[in-house]
């Protein structure tokens, strides 16, 4: 353990993008993204960040969050091909502790520091109810994860939620959901909502009504749509958040979240007030004899730029003694 006076690393890696932060007490005072892509591996990465942006500071821990999981202390990205191990981390840039955790573990921990500003509300108002919060969310690939609050201390559940199998509410998104199987086999969360997953959903909407589409990527999909030029690129966006809804209000179900369900990611972001207009909401609460549950359930989108390091700062406030 660190003294109170040293500084942390912060990282916050995804398949596309790392970032990284200096913390120096509870401030984080620099930080840089760098494309995965473009370093070997986080140690590469880190080393550049320390010699560029965080020069002249010397970090004597590490606290990594990356989108995998957790496997005998360390990470394998799930849409990348970087290795987040400790041990390499810490023989590589010389600090004595480094703790890695899952991306949505360190989002999880940021629920209860994230402040208004922090949040677009979409449905019922944020309460007081300190009750179990989810986070979710659609990026490269799509996690979950939920703060919970015992008797004297809180706790991160960290899941492997967007694996699960997709489901449908209406004859519509049955054809889709076949269409999408038929090239996927396995139809889950994940294979539809995130960047992919809205490619997916493209393609297997244009393959169900017979029509020729132009390729497009994720960001030429949700511009299209918000433009109103393309009709595919339109039901493509609606049923998104309307699948997205539905995601929502079951996980709020299976976790008990009474204290809200928060969207994450780089994704949902770009088009909250889209989100707020399309069916997101009424899906999330479409629970048959639960819906009044539900409807008292806020939910909202994280639209800080880097919730992650919130979380992280506050563990390793946590996690820090004090001589």
């Amino acid at each position: 353990m660190t003294s109170a006076s040293a500084s942390a690393l912060l990282a916050d890696i995804g398949a596309t993008n790392a970032r990284f932060a200096l913390l120096e007490e509870s401030d984080v005072v620099v930080s840089e993204t760098y494309a995965v892509a473009d370093h070997a591996s986080p140690v590469d990465a880190a080393r550049v960040f320390l010699a560029g942006p965080a020069a002249g500071h010397r970090p004597d821990r590490a606290l990594i969050a990356a989108a995998g999981p957790v496997n005998d202390g360390r990470i394998a990205l799930t849409n990348a091909a970087w290795i987040v191990d400790p041990d390499r981390i810490a023989k590589g840039l010389g600090v004595k502790e480094v703790q890695v955790l899952n991306d949505f573990e360190a989002l999880g921990w940021a629920l209860p520091a994230l402040r208004p500003e922090n949040l677009v509300m979409v449905g019922a108002p944020r309460g007081e109810e300190r009750g179990t919060m989810a986070v979710l969310g659609p990026g490269t690939g799509f996690g979950l994860a939920a703060s919970a609050f015992g008797r004297q201390e809180e706790i991160v559940l960290v899941t492997e939620g967007g694996h699960v199998t997709l489901s449908s509410e209406n004859r519509r998104e049955d054809a889709i959901i076949l269409a999408l199987r038929q090239q996927l086999h396995h139809v889950s969360v994940e294979s539809v909502l995130s960047g992919s997953g809205l490619i997916h959903l493209y393609q297997a909407i244009a393959r169900t009504d017979g029509k020729t589409v132009p390729q497009r990527d994720n960001s030429e999909i949700i511009q299209h749509a918000l433009a109103g030029d393309c009709a595919v690129s339109r039901e493509t966006l609606e049923l998104f958040c309307a699948f997205l809804g539905g995601a929502a209000g079951n996980v709020a179900l299976t976790l008990g979240a009474r204290g809200g369900v928060f969207v994450a990611g780089g994704i949902v972001p770009r088009f909250t007030d889209f989100l707020k207009q399309s069916a997101f909401r009424e899906r999330f609460e479409a629970k048959g004899r639960m819906s009044d549950y539900l409807r008292r359930i806020p939910t909202a989108v994280i639209i800080h730029p880097t919730p992650a390091f919130i979380g992280l700062a506050y563990l390793a406030d946590r996690t820090r003694t004090v001589p």
